[in-house]
């Protein structure tokens, strides 16, 4: 079984969620549960290593537009979020982040050394990753203290507008620019945490907030969990100068699972064959060269493929690649061994 590092779920919102009504998140990891995409039991049958855990504040407003009778669709933003509020959900999730540590549910993650450690010892390696930065004021005072509690890994903005810059919204067909690109507290988180070593997430930013975070950060420029827009042309995907950018600077795109951002008409449709994730693949391995891509599945996130189903299901994509002619030594790559080269780089590691 090949083991996989992935670049983006959503496993805290879930365990966060649940803990509101009453569930224990550390026993619902750790022994496993019917519902979502990943816990521990699961994520060792499908080889799912670790991966970047998202903190992401839900937006109670949002409403996924319907497909008009072209099969387009537009989904309003969701309204801006404030800080307190933010800040409080912000560090709930990152509390129960920390309690999985502590129980040896996960083990979080600083550096690549704990990763592969972690990988080696059988035990689920998380890195704490904050996508919207709601919870983080102008000041950035909070990022130290994030930073200090394990995050190493943001997207300064989700698919909705905060005081660091603009999302695109989920719609499709379109282009993702959209909107403004970084404010000018966004340019100073950008170069906060090239100082501090926090890895940069261009997921759901817009075109122009993707050209800005490029011309300002010292890192390889990151979407964590996006796709083709050449193949299905949706907001949240990248456009073929978007990929050039990603490959001239040695970056990453982690593959999304999200059935919207592979399928041809954009559809949230789980019978969707797992063709149309090696088709993106495919592309984007021509585009920017295989040490350039991974895996960013945006479980408990997206309606995914039925065929994968769950964290269980990850090694049917490696087996659909493997049909499809991927190599042993790219196939290590597009698991893991790119995501740690990457993170390897925005961390300052000598060596990964």
């Amino acid at each position: 079984m090949l083991p996989v590092f992935d670049g983006h779920n959503d496993v805290l919102l879930r365990l966060w969620t649940h803990e509101r009504e009453g569930g224990d998140p550390v026993a619902e990891f750790a022994n496993g549960i019917a519902s979502g995409h990943i816990d521990a039991p699961r994520a060792k049958a499908g080889g799912l290593a670790g991966g970047l855990c998202a903190i992401y504040v839900p937006s109670g407003d949002l409403v996924f537009a319907e497909p008009d009778s072209d099969g387009h669709y537009v989904t309003p933003l969701a309204a801006p979020l404030e800080l307190l509020p933010s800040l409080r959900i912000t560090t709930e999730m990152a509390s129960i982040a920390l309690r999985l540590h502590r129980a040896g549910a996960w083990r979080l993650c600083h550096t690549v050394k704990d990763i592969r450690k972690a990988m080696a010892d059988g035990v689920f390696a998380a890195v704490m990753h904050i996508e919207g930065c709601e919870a983080i004021g102008a000041d950035l005072a909070a990022l130290e203290v994030f930073y200090a509690a394990g995050l190493r890994s943001l997207g300064p903005v989700w698919s909705r507008h905060n005081i660091f810059g603009h999302g695109v919204p989920f719609a499709f067909p379109m282009s993702p620019d959209t909107a403004p690109g970084l404010t000018g507290a966004g340019f100073e988180l950008v170069r906060e945490c090239n100082r501090l070593g926090i890895m940069i997430d261009l997921a759901h930013i817009t075109e122009k907030g993707f050209w800005d975070v490029a011309k300002t950060t010292d890192q390889p420029l990151v979407a964590s969990h996006s796709n083709a827009h050449a193949l299905t042309p949706v907001a949240r995907n990248l456009t073929d100068k978007q990929l050039d950018a990603i490959k001239d600077s040695r970056g990453l795109v982690g593959i999304n699972y999200a059935t919207a951002m592979l399928r041809d008409d954009a559809r949230s449709d789980g019978d969707t064959p797992l063709s149309d994730m090696v088709r993106h693949i495919d592309y984007i391995v021509e585009r920017v060269g295989i040490d350039c891509v991974a895996l960013g599945s945006d479980f408990d996130g997206a309606t995914i493929p039925d065929e994968i189903d769950d964290a269980a299901g990850n090694q049917k994509l490696i087996a659909a690649l493997r049909h499809a002619g991927y190599g042993a030594d790219d196939l290590t790559k597009l698991a893991s061994e790119n995501w740690l080269r990457i993170l390897a780089s925005a961390w300052r590691e000598e060596r990964a």
